[in-house]
């Protein structure tokens, strides 16, 4: 038994790697161009996994969406059709391929539930990486329908963690805050946030999701989606504010009003995590930040921007 990680040198493939789990391939761009589909077909020949989890994307915060939707579109669409393709030829047993809470409908009903995944558009500052997130569902769908293949979707909420990308820009808003907060502390100014800091959203450590993964790839098999979240909704405002904290910022912090804040909630269903019983318990935020935080200070400035 073969377990493959694409994107393993992402956010969640490292915080897998630090599970130390035994037979796994861990492959990255150096290993293959997965918008190609030959090179994602010799990875899968070479390797001959018989467990996939699939976590390459080409991924951002509302910055890197609103700029590059049409790469974002293009890009993740490729990587997807050719890993669930090559997953089928060379017969992987179980893949478990990862979506994100941000592609459901903009005005989906909450909390978010994965019978309204296709009701209706996405938000517009992420539409290309949301429909292409969806193809992935679909595919998968359709995968099961005529191949009977067990292949499943995990949906996590807003994860962040170690090994994150710091880009300032296309970061998404835990990196990036605390990347600013670093900088703005540094050098002596004000933290500028995005947005008024009143949206909600609910956040998940990487090694928590890491867990979850190796979980669900081993021990379940599931019949639909499945969101990965703790239930817990935050406030940006009180994110700042465990940010704030961990890197003992003195200086003065203005939301910046002029800047979009996306969608203003997403809350969603927990029900059916819970209900599956899934090990291990969830990193409170705060301890989740103040982990991250002292990653990123130890790192700097060599951290993935």
């Amino acid at each position: 038994m073969t377990l493959l990680v694409t994107g393993s040198d992402g956010l969640v493939g490292s915080a897998i790697r630090r599970l130390n789990p035994v037979d796994v391939f861990f492959a990255t761009r150096r290993d293959a161009d997965l918008t190609e589909f030959d090179a994602t077909m010799k990875l899968f020949e070479r390797v001959q996994p018989t467990h996939v989890v699939h976590l390459a994307a080409v991924v951002g915060g509302i910055g890197g969406n609103i700029m590059y939707s049409g790469d974002f579109f293009r890009k993740n669409t490729l990587i997807n059709v050719n890993v669930l393709e090559s997953a089928r030829v060379v017969g992987v047993q179980r893949l478990v391929s990862f979506m994100s809470t941000c592609v459901f409908p903009n005005d989906a009903p909450y909390p978010l539930s994965v019978e309204n995944l296709h009701d209706g558009p996405p938000h517009p500052s992420n539409f290309g990486y949301a429909y292409a997130k969806r193809m992935l569902e679909v595919q998968t769908r359709a995968y099961k329908s005529q191949w009977g293949l067990e292949y499943s979707i995990a949906i996590p909420t807003n994860i962040y963690g170690p090994n994150d990308n710091w880009n300032l820009v296309e970061g998404h808003v835990v990196p990036s805050l605390i990347h600013r907060c670093f900088l703005a502390k540094v050098k002596g100014e004000s933290l500028s946030v995005w947005g008024s800091g009143n949206p909600l959203r609910e956040f998940i450590y990487s090694d928590d999701v890491a867990r979850l993964a190796l979980w669900l790839i081993y021990e379940k098999v599931l019949s639909e989606p499945l969101i990965l979240t703790s239930g817990i909704e935050t406030s940006i405002r009180e994110l700042v504010g465990f940010v704030v904290e961990s890197l003992d910022f003195q200086g003065e912090v203005c939301f910046d009003s002029t800047k979009p804040d996306g969608q203003m909630r997403k809350p969603s269903n927990d029900r059916p995590l819970r209900a599956l019983d899934p090990p291990g318990s969830f990193v409170t935020l705060k301890d989740g930040i103040q982990k991250t935080v002292e990653w990123f200070v130890s790192k700097y400035p060599s951290v993935r921007m």
